[in-house]
């Protein structure tokens, strides 16, 4: 390979890698308002599918929001159906916040056809492939976490 095509595929790689972002944020952003949620709300929920279960303050670290806001959030997310509230055994003055059991089956058909698409395309690629694709998404993961953190210690 040439230079030339190397630096030509390292550009064209990094705008693929800059359009996926930004086509996952508008997606994301159709179907907070398909779902009458805002983009907070869904941020939220997604923190809370994959921890399981929240404090409030760890709610409002991870969405950036006031506690006067958390709380405003987590009425509309309770509204809704989709969280619970219960009492923190380790605090007696706090609470949990975990998803409503139906809430999982609930949103998962909200991105049954997103889920479809993405299960066609990764389909389409060999083992070999597929185990480029797991390595380069798990190191941008990881590049995010590191860069975040940079942000968050004044870096």
């Amino acid at each position: 390979m040439t230079e030339s095509t190397k630096v030509d595929l390292k550009q064209r790689a990094l705008m693929a890698v800059r359009d996926y972002g930004v086509n996952l944020t508008q997606f994301r952003n159709a179907m907070s308002e398909w779902a009458g949620l805002n983009v907070t709300d869904m941020e939220c929920l997604r923190l809370l599918f994959q921890k399981g279960t929240a404090t409030p303050s760890e709610l409002a670290r991870h969405t950036g929001l006031t506690s006067g806001a958390t709380t405003a959030m987590l009425d509309r997310l309770e509204k809704a159906g989709l969280i619970e509230r219960h009492p923190n055994p380790h605090d007696r003055r706090g609470i949990l916040i975990t998803p409503e059991k139906l809430s999982a089956e609930k949103m998962a058909s909200w991105f049954a056809s997103a889920r479809k698409a993405q299960e066609e395309l990764i389909s389409s690629y060999s083992e070999s492939e597929l185990e480029i694709i797991v390595d380069v998404f798990v190191r941008f993961a990881k590049l995010w976490d590191q860069e975040r953190e940079k942000v968050q210690r004044g870096q």
